[in-house]
């Protein structure tokens, strides 16, 4: 599981179960505040009534004043009552010569079912509250008013629905602010994830830069390590190679120079002191190679940058290799299916392409011929080079790229300093790029070196 499938999915359940909690409280509670708002506005009404129902002198008949009122026995229903609880006025018409029972009957913990105020009861569905009407401090009576319960469901149930909808719109907008989150939280992650790896392939990196601190520290020690690693590595590795290789000229030298202080023929000093030379030579290359090679590792970041057309750029190293492959008998063609631009430092990348051509020339059989293409596809630039020779063998696929790896060349037998492959590798990541070898179908070995597009 992705680390940002588990924090939003944590993220959803927490907030899922502090919404249902919340919604099942606050809709147990809208009938709750919807009825007693009602009572409340109720017990207004009737404390209204009893002030104007009053009678003004003694025996005089109070309840005649309601006649007067507005019937809305639908809404709301209007009745009164003397001391002993007989209904005297009915705006419905319904209850008048009945008793009711003083006090009214409550009680309970919630006043959607029964209340603990004395004036305050519901009978037989009905919300009723009244109050007291009196005559120079005397009790006379009752006034009330009643509203049936089943009249303000539809209401309750509007508010619960809509109070549902709002919810469930706050809870999008949480899941989608969830799924933001994650993803912020973990971007950081992925581009770290990313800087490591090119770390561990060599690319050239930066540390990124996050907002967060602990982020932004994990990347600067992953690069702190890196140097410490490679400064130690690369001593190591250089050391041990360059040793390695510079081992068999040495001894060639050193053989030849002892028999050199024999007497001999001059037809054979010449010879001895060509291979002195010819060695010496191929030790100068090995150093100079490898000091070009280890100054690019050391590299993390281009420097003279220029933009070049990918064309001119594939003519431009065909042509410094072109002699070289005539003395062949070889064919060096080029199909430029694109000009796209890329930007770069243009002697490296020729000197890439340089190499890749050279290699394809000493593999190629005479009369052969070798195609450098350009293409342009998916926002990157790929130089491909394709010749005729008899392949590389499987085994020897994986170390092309290894530093000293080297095969002999058809012919002579002779091996290169094993450098050349590893330089345009390294040159391609430097690049943002990469340059992979593989064998072509048919025969023949296909190279290819391709970058990003530049402007």
């Amino acid at each position: 599981m992705r680390i940002r499938t588990a924090i939003f999915g944590v993220y959803v359940v927490a907030s899922a179960a502090g919404l249902v909690v919340v919604m099942s409280l606050v809709l147990r509670d809208v009938r709750l505040r919807y009825v007693e708002s009602m009572r409340r506005t109720m017990g207004d009404t009737a404390a209204y009534l009893a002030a104007f129902s009053t009678p003004l002198t003694p025996g005089e008949d109070w309840t005649r004043k309601l006649v007067t009122l507005p019937r809305e026995s639908d809404l709301l229903r209007t009745f009164a009552c003397d001391r002993e609880g007989l209904v005297l006025f009915d705006s419905a018409a319904r209850d008048k010569g009945a008793t009711y029972q003083w006090t009214m009957f409550g009680g309970g913990r919630r006043a959607s079912e029964n209340y603990t105020q004395a004036n305050v009861a519901v009978v037989d569905g009905e919300l009723r509250v009244v109050a007291a009407v009196r005559s120079d401090g005397h009790l006379v009576g009752w006034v009330g008013v009643g509203r049936r319960l089943a009249t303000v469901n539809e209401g309750v149930r509007e508010a619960r629905w809509r109070l549902v909808f709002y919810t469930g719109g706050v809870a999008l907008i949480m899941v989608m602010a969830g799924w933001w989150i994650a993803t912020r939280l973990t971007h950081s992650l992925e581009r770290l994830t990313a800087h490591v790896r090119d770390i561990r392939d060599g690319r050239p990196t930066v540390p990124i830069k996050s907002r967060a601190r602990e982020i932004a520290t994990l990347s600067q020690a992953f690069e702190e390590m890196r140097d410490a690693l490679e400064g130690r590595q690369h001593v190591e590795r250089y050391t041990q190679s360059l040793a390695h290789e510079v081992k068999a000229p040495l001894a060639a030298i050193r053989g030849a120079a002892e028999l050199l202080d024999e007497p001999m023929p001059e037809e054979q000093r010449a010879k001895f002191l060509l291979n002195i030379r010819t060695e010496a030579a191929r030790i100068q290359r090995i150093i100079d190679r490898l000091l070009e090679l280890s100054s690019l590792e050391a590299r993390k970041r281009l420097r003279q940058t220029e933009t070049v057309a990918s064309a001119s750029l594939a003519a431009e190293a065909a042509e410094v290799v072109r002699p070289v492959a005539s003395a062949h008998g070889i064919v060096l063609r080029i199909a430029d299916e694109s000009d796209t631009l890329v930007r770069g430092e243009t002697v490296l990348l020729r000197e890439a392409l340089v190499n890749l051509l050279q290699n394809a020339i000493e593999f190629s059989p005479p009369g052969s011929e070798i195609l450098l293409t350009v293409q342009a596809r998916e926002q990157k630039v790929f130089f491909t080079v394709d010749d005729r020779g008899a392949g590389v063998p499987i085994y020897a696929l994986p170390r092309v790229f290894e530093r000293f790896y080297s095969l002999p060349r058809p012919g002579t037998e002779k091996k290169s300093t094993g450098l050349g492959l590893a330089l345009v590798r390294e040159i391609a990541h430097l690049h943002g790029g990469d340059a992979t070898l593989e064998n072509r179908e048919g025969g023949g070995v296909r190279a290819i070196f391709w970058v990003p597009v530049g402007t």
